[in-house]
């Protein structure tokens, strides 16, 4: 399997390791997506096995396109990848940069590619138990309340979003 991401080395966009970016804290590209059905936001729970932040509720779905994948190819192949959700019309919301720490050593540098799509009423989530270990739908208030309780249980990109990227991830979004 591919686990090469396009990741800056010396400025230059360049083909490296996942684990590897991480353990150097390179800057490399992301791609995250929010799914939503009326006021709520699709969130997941990350699975045990993951090599950094384990068991942490994250947004719908976080990942890193392979070398030369075109982000919205990307997000919707890990929306079917981890969550079997197919066929949701994906709506481009900018990039953010953030740079966090997601213990074991990692840093998290990403230019992250955002999008939103909208799930019809019925169509819900057939997790893959090897990426997600259950998931939930929660509004956006019940979110940030969550959050503000108990901050440990959620990753860091997905506080970093709601507190410094909301207005661009959820204003008139699909």
């Amino acid at each position: 399997m591919n686990t090469h991401i396009p990741a800056w080395i010396d400025g230059t966009l360049t083909p490296v390791e996942k684990l590897d970016a991480h353990l150097r804290g390179l800057r490399h590209m992301a791609v995250s997506v929010f799914v939503r059905r009326g006021d709520k936001i699709l969130l997941q729970r990350r699975a045990l096995g993951k090599y950094h932040t384990p068991g942490l509720w994250a947004n719908t779905c976080c990942t890193h396109p392979f070398w030369d994948e075109p982000p919205l190819v990307c997000a919707a192949r890990r929306l079917d990848e981890e969550l079997g959700l197919r066929g949701l019309a994906l709506s481009p919301r900018g990039q953010v940069e953030y740079r966090a720490d997601v213990g074991a050593g990692m840093i998290e540098h990403e230019l992250v590619d955002i999008f939103t799509a909208t799930a019809p009423e019925g169509q819900e989530p057939e997790p893959n138990p090897a990426e997600v270990m259950e998931t939930r739908w929660m509004s956006l208030a019940a979110l940030r309340d969550s959050i503000a309780e108990m901050p440990e249980q959620f990753t860091p990109w997905l506080r970093i979003y709601l507190d410094q990227h909301s207005d661009q991830i959820f204003s008139a979004a699909s």
